[in-house]
């Protein structure tokens, strides 16, 4: 089975289009027959995943650091428990082909920042997918872009993201 990545918001703040969106990909993937790697908690976006995952059936690994137990999802189908963040992005990665970026906050972008730098670093070899739903991340877009333009980053470099606008696009990207 092929595995995928998922970061995501853990906030419960947030507009519930960002939880529908995610629901939709994750059910899809699942379809698709893709794995799906989280954090594994019930908080947020992570939660409505894996309430999502839990009904349809599908595969759904949860990555724990020890401090966060209180918050795991009761129903995962497997559990890898980390004692540092630090350790708990190394096993979000680990056996994927892929990690997606849905709708997130800072977390989420530390993780697929850290991503992008360990690919550029050709330390991770999967591919990286961002969900800009409604331009959600079009800033991050304008920030790479900014990086080409001054010279920090090359424009191939830039081009390992791939941006997708639904979660149909993204599905279907990970499929190609």
């Amino acid at each position: 089975m092929k595995k995928i990545a998922v970061f995501c918001s853990a906030s419960f703040a947030i507009d519930p289009v960002y939880n529908k969106i995610a629901r939709d990909f994750v059910r899809g993937a699942s379809e698709k027959g893709f794995g799906i790697v989280t954090g594994g908690t019930i908080k947020g976006t992570m939660g409505e995943i894996s309430d999502e995952l839990y009904r349809c059936g599908g595969y759904h690994l949860g990555v724990i650091p020890r401090f966060m137990e209180q918050y795991v999802y009761p129903d995962l189908s497997e559990v890898i428990w980390t004692d540092t963040m630090a350790e708990r992005k190394t096993f979000l990665r680990k056996d994927t082909f892929a990690v997606v970026a849905l709708p997130g906050g800072i977390g989420t972008l530390d993780e697929v920042i850290e991503t992008f730098a360990l690919l550029h670093l050709k330390q991770y070899d999967g591919r990286i997918y961002v969900l800009d739903y409604e331009g959600f991340y079009e800033p991050l877009r304008q920030l790479l872009q900014h990086y080409v333009r001054t010279g920090m980053m090359t424009q191939e470099t830039m081009d390992a993201v791939k941006f997708a606008a639904t979660p149909e696009e993204l599905l279907e990207m990970l499929q190609n």
